[in-house]
C-alpha cells in the first residue's frame, strides 16, 4: 500500500511541477495519472481488486463525490443559478439528460441481454454525467461562443447532482433483488432521502454562509479560517444528511447552491456599501473563500484518475468484451449527441453550436466515483460489468475528448 501511495503522490507532484508544459502537449492531469496508475497497477495486480472492493474505499469515494458536488454547485460562472442561457440549460438538463439515460438503458439491454433494468439504470447513471476534467480548457476556450461555454459549464456542474438521486434509487433496487415490491420500496426510500437532503442542504448552506458573514463582520475570522470553513461545509453536509437518513450526495449539491447564493448576496451587499476605491479589494471576497476547497478537490480527483489506471489493470484480467467496447463508444458519441440535438430543436442557436454542445461531453470524476460505489455495492458479474464500462468509458473520454476537443473546436468554432 505505501509504495502505491508513494507512486501516486510522486507522479502528482511531478505533474504539478510541469503543469503548464504538459498542458501545451495536451497532457492534463487525467492522462498523466491514468498512465501512472496503469504502470503501478501492473506491479500490484493481485491486490487491486480487493483494495477497490472495500468499505473504506467506498466511503472515500463517497466523500470525494460530496466535495465534487459541492464545488460544482458553487463554481457556476456569473453567479446565476442557470447561467447566461437558462432556456438552453433547461433543455439540456431536463430533456437531453433523461433521454440520454433512457437511450443508454436501451443500448445496454441490447448489448447485455438478461441484465435487469435496475442494473442498466445504474450503468446509465455511471456513464452519462459529463465532467470537463479530461478537457478542462474547453469551458474557458474563447473560440467557443459565450453561450456554448455557459451551457457546458452549467450542465457539467449540475448533471451529477440531478443524476445522484436516480443512481441511489437504482442501487437500492439492484441490491434488493427481484422482489415485486422492491421498486416501490426503493422509490419511497429515495424520495424520503431526497426530501431530507434538500431540507438539510438549503438550511445548512444558507446558515454557514450567513454565519461566516456575521463572524467576519465581528472580526472573529481570518482569511485561512474562512477557507477552512468552506472546506468543512460539504463534509458536515454529507455526514449530517447520512446520519438522519438523507441522501448525502443531494445534500452536498443543494448545500453548495444555497451556500453560493447566500455568500454571493451578502458579499455583494458589502461591496455596494464599500467606498469605490476599495471595491477592487472587496471583489476578491467572491472567490478567495473557495480557493482551498477547489485545490483539495482537484487533488482528490487526481487520486481518482490514478485509481482508474489501477482499475484498468483489473479490467484486463476480467476480460474486455466487444459488447462493452461498443457500449462505451456509442455512449460517448451517439447517445450524447442525439439527445442534445433533439432537445435543441427549435432553439435559437446556430447549427455549429448545437453540434459542439452535443460532441463536447467528456466523462470524468463523477463517472469514476459512481462506478466505484456501484462496484462495491454489487457483486459477481454485475460488479465486473460496472467496473468494465466505467473504466472503458473514462479511458475513451480521455482519448476522445482530451486529445480530440481542440481539433473539433478548431474545425467547428472558427
Amino acid at each position: 500500500m505505501i509504495p502505491t501511495v508513494l507512486a501516486a503522490a510522486a507522479v502528482a507532484l511531478a505533474r504539478s511541477l510541469a503543469a503548464l508544459r504538459l498542458q501545451r502537449w495536451n497532457l492534463g492531469a487525467p492522462a498523466v495519472m491514468v498512465l501512472a496508475g496503469i504502470l503501478v497497477g501492473i506491479g500490484v495486480e493481485e491486490s487491486i481488486a480487493a483494495a477497490l472492493n472495500t468499505e473504506v474505499a467506498q466511503h472515500v469515494a463517497e466523500i470525494i463525490l460530496a466535495f465534487l458536488l459541492f464545488v460544482d454547485a458553487t463554481e457556476i460562472r456569473g453567479g446565476r443559478l442557470w447561467g447566461n442561457s437558462p432556456k438552453l440549460v433547461v433543455r439540456v438538463l431536463l430533456l437531453a439528460l433523461p433521454l440520454s439515460l433512457a437511450a443508454t438503458m436501451l443500448l445496454g439491454a441490447v448489448l447485455f441481454p438478461g441484465m435487469s433494468w435496475a442494473l442498466l439504470l445504474v450503468i446509465a447513471c455511471v456513464v452519462v454525467p459529463t465532467d470537463f476534467a479530461p478537457s478542462e480548457h474547453v469551458v474557458r476556450d474563447r473560440r467557443l461562443s459565450a453561450r456554448v461555454r455557459s451551457v457546458l459549464n452549467i450542465e457539467s456542474g449540475y448533471n451529477d447532482g440531478i443524476v445522484s438521486p436516480v443512481f441511489v434509487f437504482a442501487m437500492l433496487v439492484a441490491e434488493s433483488g427481484s422482489s415485486a415490491s422492491a421498486p416501490l420500496d426503493a422509490l419511497g426510500t429515495a424520495v424520503s432521502q431526497a426530501a431530507k437532503a434538500i431540507a438539510v442542504g438549503v438550511v445548512l448552506g444558507g446558515a454557514v454562509a450567513w454565519l461566516m458573514h456575521r463572524s467576519d463582520l465581528a472580526g472573529w475570522m481570518t482569511a485561512q479560517s474562512r477557507r477552512i470553513a468552506v472546506l468543512l461545509t460539504p463534509v458536515v453536509a454529507y455526514a449530517g444528511a447520512v446520519e438522519i437518513g438523507g441522501n448525502g450526495f443531494v445534500t452536498s449539491f443543494v448545500c453548495g447552491i444555497a451556500f453560493r447564493y447566500v455568500h454571493r448576496l451578502l458579499v455583494a451587499r458589502r461591496i455596494h456599501r464599500t467606498p469605490t476605491p476599495l471595491r477592487g479589494h472587496a471583489l476578491t471576497a467572491l472567490t478567495r473563500d473557495f480557493g482551498l476547497i477547489e485545490d483539495v478537490t482537484a487533488l482528490l480527483t487526481m487520486t481518482m484518475w490514478f485509481v482508474v489506471g489501477l482499475a484498468a489493470v483489473v479490467m484486463v484480467v476480467i476480460g474486455v468484451s466487444w459488447q462493452a467496447v461498443v457500449f462505451c463508444v456509442v455512449a460517448l458519441t451517439v447517445i450524447r449527441l442525439v439527445p442534445v440535438l433533439v432537445s435543441l430543436i427549435g432553439a435559437p442557436i446556430r447549427a455549429r453550436d448545437r453540434l459542439l454542445l452535443g460532441l463536447l461531453g467528456p466523462r470524468g470524476t463523477t463517472t469514476i466515483v459512481f462506478g466505484l460505489i456501484a462496484y462495491n455495492g454489487l457483486s459477481g458479474d454485475a460488479a465486473d460489468t460496472v467496473l468494465l464500462t466505467t473504466v472503458l468509458c473514462v479511458l475513451g473520454s480521455v482519448v476522445l475528448h482530451g486529445a480530440g476537443s481542440d481539433p473539433l473546436i478548431r474545425r467547428l468554432a472558427t
